[in-house]
């Protein structure tokens, strides 16, 4: 699937969970779970125990009905084992340019992070089709309204700090999508392997943002 492909899926999704858990074997319910409360776009954060098998074993759980992205990605290597495990798309937690370089040249829908304008413009040079604004909570809509001043046309999935509550004026303001971590995946409720309240959370979000745009 090529990145515009793959961008415009997110776009359909609206929301993406991001996925971090503290032990192996709680990824698999945890997608399965937020699967089964509609959500079609996940993201497995680089920070979890094996996340190259757990994703591969989410590849192979559900083929292609989701949308699977690999997060916080630090390294090419990073890149590398992600794009092997099956990741649809790419996802770091700031710009580095030979980081953002090797995202782009693997053919997946790379989401390098950036808060700045001046990280923007890297990102958009090096070849990014969208970007991922991180962390969200401090900068704020009005700060990625501003963005799109200089930068017309630009593709933002806003990330960090992102709850049911404020989801869908993020989407109203322009975001292509929405990454949600903690509140759509509570710690608590992994911890305790409650897998039916992320799925009442999946659920509830997208009640919250509603259909795509066009959709209504």
């Amino acid at each position: 699937m090529s990145p515009t492909a793959t961008l415009e899926r997110l776009r359909l999704a609206r929301v993406i969970g991001v996925i971090r858990v503290g032990r192996p074997g709680e990824t698999a319910p945890a997608v399965a779970a937020l699967a089964a409360g509609g959500l079609r776009a996940i993201e497995l954060t680089w920070i979890s125990p094996d996340p190259a098998a757990e994703l591969a074993a989410a590849r192979a759980e559900h083929g292609r009905e989701l949308l699977l992205g690999a997060g916080t990605l630090r390294s090419a290597a990073d890149v590398e084992a992600a794009v092997e495990a099956g990741a649809d798309f790419l996802v770091s937690p700031h710009f580095e340019p030979r980081l953002c370089a090797a995202m782009i040249d693997s053919q997946r829908l790379a989401l390098p992070g950036v808060f700045t304008p001046t990280e923007v413009a890297g990102a958009l040079d090096a070849g990014a089709e969208a970007v991922k604004l991180y962390p969200a909570s401090t900068a704020g809509i009005a700060h990625m309204k501003a963005l799109f001043g200089p930068f017309p046309g630009l593709q933002v999935v806003p990330t960090g700090g992102i709850g049911s509550s404020n989801a869908g004026e993020w989407l109203a303001a322009g975001a292509v999508a929405v990454g949600a971590g903690s509140e759509l995946c509570p710690p608590a409720a992994v911890a305790e392997r409650r897998w039916d309240r992320l799925t009442e959370s999946a659920a509830r979000f997208l009640d919250a943002v509603g259909p795509p745009a066009g959709e209504q």
